[in-house]
Order: C-alpha cells, then sequence, then structure tokens
C-alpha cells in the first residue's frame, strides 16, 4: 500500500484529498503548516507527498527544496496560484507535477496514481547486477557503454554518452547549462556554455523519435533540461 503525505493548511482541503486517496487504498498522514510538514518528510518514508505551496512557518517552495536533498519520491504541488512563473520555479526545484486549485478529485487521484507508477520504474530503473539503466525504451548498458533506442543500438560520442548518463542517473530533475557544464564537462575545464545545448541537440538526434517534441530529454523554459521519467 503507497503512503502519501498531505501538506495542507486548509483543512477541508485536506479532509477531501484524504478522503479520496483513502477510498482508492492509500495510506495518508497529514501536516498542516510547513515545518511539521518537513519533520515528517524527512523522519518517515512516503512514497508521494502533495504539498500545497502557500504554508504557514515555511512556504511550500522552501519546503520542496529541502526535502529535495534527502528524498526522490514524487512530489506534486498543489496551490490556487496560476502564475507560469511558479509553475517554473517548482519544476526547478524538482517537483514532478502542478495541480492548480480548485481541482477535481478525479484528477488529482489520476495523477498521483501516474506518479506512483513513475515512481516505481524509476526506482527500477538501474539494474545493479547488470550495470543497466532503462527508462523506457531507452537503454544504457555501463559496462559496455552501449546505448539502444527501442532495441536498436545508437553510435554515441563520449561527451554524449557522459551528458546521456548523467541525465539517466539524475532523472526529473532540472539542470542549467551551468550545471550540466560544471558535472559533465568537469569543473576544471573552461569553456563556451553555448556548448551545452549543441550537445543536447546532438543527443536528441540520436534518441529521440521526434526531435522537436522529445520524450526523453525536455526543455523547461527559462530553467533548462531534465530527462523525463
Amino acid at each position: 500500500m503507497a503512503k502519501i503525505l498531505i501538506v495542507e493548511d486548509d483543512e477541508a482541503i485536506a479532509g477531501l484529498e484524504e478522503d479520496y486517496l483513502t477510498a482508492e487504498g492509500y495510506e495518508t498522514e497529514t501536516a498542516h503548516d510547513g515545518e511539521e510538514g518537513l519533520k515528517k518528510a524527512l523522519s518517515a518514508d512516503y512514497d508521494l507527498m502533495l504539498l500545497d505551496v502557500m504554508l504557514p512557518k515555511m512556504d511550500g517552495f522552501e519546503l520542496l527544496e529541502r526535502v529535495r536533498f534527502e528524498k526522490d519520491i514524487p512530489i506534486l504541488l498543489v496551490t490556487a496560484r496560476k502564475e507560469d512563473i511558479d509553475k517554473i520555479k517548482g519544476l526547478g526545484l524538482g517537483a514532478d507535477d502542478y495541480v492548480t486549485k480548485p481541482f477535481s478529485p478525479g484528477e488529482l487521484v489520476a495523477r498521483v496514481k501516474a506518479h506512483l507508477s513513475r515512481y516505481s520504474r524509476l526506482i527500477g530503473i538501474a539494474d545493479l547486477e547488470k550495470d543497466v539503466l532503462k527508462v523506457r525504451g531507452l537503454r544504457l548498458e555501463r559496462k559496455t557503454k552501449r546505448v539502444f533506442v527501442n532495441g536498436e543500438e545508437k553510435r554515441l560520442t563520449v561527451r554524449e554518452y557522459e551528458l546521456l548518463y548523467f541525465f539517466m542517473t539524475h532523472p526529473n530533475k532540472v539542470y542549467s547549462k551551468q550545471d550540466l557544464f560544471r558535472e559533465v564537462w568537469g569543473s576544471d575545464e573552461y569553456g563556451d556554455l553555448a556548448t551545452v545545448p549543441v550537445h543536447v541537440n546532438k543527443l536528441r538526434e540520436k534518441i529521440e523519435v521526434d526531435r522537436d517534441n522529445p520524450q526523453y530529454v525536455e526543455t523547461v523554459w527559462g530553467m533548462g533540461y531534465r530527462l523525463k521519467i
């Protein structure tokens, strides 16, 4: 049974979420402010978190950022805010989805189910015995440094391979050009940051069926790139 943490200061909304999720067979716990939510999130194991943005004592963005240092579980932001900048900020801090109030309880449950399913795939992508990383039709073999898309081998350059390996070992989190240059090119190397999008585009040409509508390496406008699970 999946265990879900609800962090929501509005008791009526929290109760609604609890009722619908419990009816679907999930176990739920609730926190009504940011500090309580952080304490619960870090002291117990949960499979998913529903997180309100506007919270007393600590807002949802700060809580999200602090939890992401310790936990890789799916986190869905729930808020009355509709501005795109808040959505971009939340995704950049590591949120997996964004639900705007008022929402349909049925839609919320459907999104929870979808992210729990993706999380199950995420925690199983690393086969330590075979040393293989998998994301849907994308397969990377660490020992042989071979990459396959839907069973077809793709020839990557060393840098393309390193970029893909970094994305596959750090899925769902947004990385800026500066982040990728530091992590993939190395902190001791210096050069033009424009090389990052060039290599991302070359990688997409090889692993994406449609480079303009990527299913793996996604651009988060104004923030950077992430590998979608």
